[in-house]
């Protein structure tokens, strides 16, 4: 457990630890909405993998179910603070993150979610809802980064064991690009299938 979490956080930790599921859905919810729980939820996901390597996918959707409703909730907190809210908590970034989230909507937000720390992913919550970035773009760019990230771990968990974590850690960032690339190339492929699709049914 990281020495830097405070005693009654510490204590959240050990008593979700001995639920299982229900303990790794309630640290993700609450390290994506009001706490911080920094790599805890990674951590138990990995320990219930290599325990249970058969209920790897129960875990890593219950930790991503977690994690989703969690930004959900941050992000109805963030509509009811207002943009005065939004721009306290994101310092001179705010302009900036506005502008990514505003512009790029379900693609920026997945994006976002994708990036390892330090991203200060929260602000981008923050100004989804503030900047009223529709709700279901919103969850469906959380869902999918979720179920990428947590599955993604539970599967090294099951194949490296206690090495999945530093092994994750010592590639990080390349692992995040090319997914976030990956993502996006995706998504911008969908949209223009649709839009290709649409014209031909309209005709001439």
């Amino acid at each position: 457990m990281p020495a830097n979490l405070s005693g009654w956080k510490q204590k959240i930790v050990a008593f979700a630890g001995g639920l299982g599921a229900p303990g790794l859905f309630l640290i993700s919810f609450l390290d994506s909405s009001v706490l911080t729980f920094p790599v805890i939820n990674d951590l138990l996901l990995v320990e219930l993998s290599i325990q249970h390597p058969a209920r790897m996918p129960f875990y890593a959707f219950m930790a991503a179910l977690g994690s989703v409703l969690g930004c959900v909730l941050l992000f109805f907190i963030a509509k009811k603070g207002g943009e005065a809210f939004f721009h306290k908590r994101a310092g001179e970034r705010g302009q900036a993150i506005k502008e990514w989230v505003v512009r790029n909507g379900f693609a920026g937000m997945l994006v976002t979610a994708l990036l390892p720390p330090p991203t200060p992913f929260k602000v981008f919550v923050f100004a989804a809802g503030v900047f009223e970035v529709p709700l279901w773009s919103f969850t469906s760019a959380i869902a999918l980064a979720r179920l990428i990230r947590y599955f993604g771990v539970g599967y090294l968990a099951v194949k490296y064991g206690k090495d999945a974590l530093p092994l994750l850690e010592r590639h990080k960032l390349k692992a995040a690009v090319s997914l976030a690339v990956f993502a996006a190339l995706s998504y911008l492929a969908s949209r223009w299938i649709l839009r290709h699709r649409h014209r031909v049914e309209a005709g001439p």
